[in-house]
């Protein structure tokens, strides 16, 4: 598999539009949509999630970025009864979100470019997608979802507590974790304050923070 996604981004180079497709978070995650919605565990992180949301106002509105095909996370917070707002850049994952969460709303967009519905939320929440990041995008995400939330919001987002890089098991595509100490330095740069860090049955690091209200 791993053969066959190199030779599309070695396509991707020469493709007519300009583009180049290694890049191209829409090409490469609907290549493993199929494999990663069948691999995707219902149940780790879940109760992390539930528990972090139990802060939010009650139908408050709950940006998911990376939310893939909407199982298990954003299924939680809608039937805890948060109005979710999707982002994924993969076709794929976005259309099975649609089919699944009606009720919840779904952007095809790459997070570092989307417009966040135009909008702000009461938290933001980034499973599995920080460290898929390079070191840039990693810094201006969290400054853009700074930017997106009301004074008080709460942000989540998981990577492992120790700075390190790895190929993805599913894009092999390199992954990128600047570690704990460098993402409390960011959260704090954004204006954050760090309220937690505690890990999930699977052994996914967590980081919850908050946006302080402001006081004049």
């Amino acid at each position: 598999f791993r053969k066959w996604l190199r030779q599309q981004w070695k396509i991707g180079v020469a493709n007519p539009d300009g583009r180049d497709v290694m890049n191209d978070s829409t090409v490469i995650w609907n290549a493993v949509a199929r494999d990663y919605i069948a691999r995707r565990s219902a149940v780790i992180g879940v109760a992390e999630v539930s528990n972090w949301a139990a802060a939010i106002p009650a139908g408050g509105s709950i940006l998911d970025l990376g939310c893939g095909h909407g199982f298990p996370v954003a299924s939680a917070l809608v039937k805890l009864g948060f109005d979710v707002y999707g982002i994924d850049a993969s076709t794929e994952m976005a259309q099975e979100f649609q089919l699944r969460l009606p009720t919840a709303h779904i952007r095809c967009e790459a997070v570092e470019q989307s417009s966040y519905f135009d909008r702000q939320f009461d938290a933001a929440i980034a499973i599995g997608l920080m460290f898929l990041l390079n070191e840039q995008s990693q810094r201006q995400l969290i400054h853009r979802v700074a930017a997106a939330l009301h004074p008080g919001g709460a942000l989540l987002f998981t990577a492992p507590a120790q700075a390190v890089s790895w190929p993805d098991n599913l894009t092999a595509q390199q992954s990128l974790s600047l570690g704990r100490e460098a993402y409390r330095a960011l959260l704090q740069e954004a204006g954050f304050e760090l309220a937690a860090e505690f890990a999930d049955q699977g052994g996914n690091h967590y980081f919850s923070a908050t946006k302080p209200v402001s006081h004049v």
